[in-house]
């Protein structure tokens, strides 16, 4: 079975992005895969200085994935900063990775271009990044679009590894989905937190609708075609409606007729009924804080046990076992 690894931040609310983008694929490997689930709070520390949100939001974070079907006994389900083999391997790595290669990620541009303060942990995001998929010889990483480059940046960092120090870490491979490679926010463009442009899934039904309703649509007349791979709303509702839905969805668009509002309305209650059993799931895990810790702390054991013996490997590599 191939180790598959991937991880979310807890530094927000969990969003529709989220899910299309890792956390389906992730839960629908659960049966097949030596899955690796992990929830980073190291990364979420570039953006979030609040100690009741990042601690709160973690523990959020383990109930979504929970609530959203992840069965814990199935795969290694834990939390970044339980295992703090990451930070010394990031280090090991950092001084082998050419500033270049980091100048050249766009997603740190992005993020300060949008207002997050520029910080060294953010500049050098991708390391640790690496760090987080090498330490568990990790063959296959679902990302988004947008994170396609830091595994790439990953890949880099491996493969110079392996040439300066021997045959050390399996070289990821990532996987997108065709479909949901960038799942579109409500003003088009990629759905983030950090661009507060989000759909989130576990909203009650009233701020959901109205967040629904806020999507950015043209002034297109109901009655004019319109087009539909342009279409930010068009690609959310592929998401959730069946595909007879959709293909009348479709012949609105390019025949005219597609009234905005009522496809809004229809998002809407698509949405709400596609999450339902795992809002009211989300609920009782909550009320148990406890059931999460244990998952968690046992999920850190599993985690650790792979963690060490590539540490180990590495430190003997570089000459830090003496």
């Amino acid at each position: 079975m191939k180790r598959i690894l991937s991880g979310i931040q807890p530094s927000g609310q969990l969003h529709i992005g989220n899910y299309f983008g890792m956390m389906k694929t992730m839960i629908s490997n659960m049966e097949n895969s030596d899955l690796y689930v992990f929830i980073v709070d190291l990364h979420a520390l570039t953006s979030v200085h609040d100690r009741e949100r990042l601690s709160t939001g973690t523990l959020e974070a383990a109930a979504d994935f929970l609530a959203l079907g992840l069965d814990p006994d199935k795969c290694t389900f834990w939390v970044q900063s339980d295992v703090p083999e990451v930070c010394e391997l990031a280090w090991v790595l950092s001084t082998l990775t050419p500033m270049g290669l980091l100048e050249r990620c766009h997603s740190y541009k992005d993020k300060v271009a949008k207002g997050i303060a520029a910080s060294h942990g953010l500049f050098a995001y991708p390391v640790l990044m690496a760090a987080d998929i090498l330490l568990y010889q990790s063959e296959v990483v679902p990302v988004g679009k947008d994170q396609k480059q830091h595994l790439e940046v990953a890949r880099d960092i491996a493969i110079k590894f392996n040439n300066a120090f021997g045959e050390t870490f399996v070289v990821p491979e990532p996987f997108i989905g065709e479909t949901t490679a960038t799942v579109p926010g409500l003003d088009g463009q990629k759905m983030s937190k950090s661009y507060g442009n989000t759909i989130p899934i576990f909203l009650d039904d009233k701020p959901l609708r109205k967040r629904i309703m806020s999507i950015q649509t043209d002034a297109t007349p109901v009655e004019d075609p319109k087009d539909p791979d342009n279409c930010n709303l068009y690609a959310l509702l592929k998401l959730f409606a069946s595909q007879e839905k959709m293909d009348e969805v479709h012949d609105l668009y390019v025949n005219g007729g597609a009234a905005y509002g009522y496809l809004k309305q229809d998002l809407f209650e698509l949405i709400r009924d596609y999450y339902a059993d795992a809002r009211a799931k989300k609920k009782e895990l909550l009320d148990n804080q406890d059931y999460l810790r244990r998952v968690l702390a046992a999920g850190a054991d599993k985690a650790r046990a792979k963690a060490t013996r590539t540490l180990d490997l590495v430190r003997n590599r570089v000459g830090l076992k003496y």
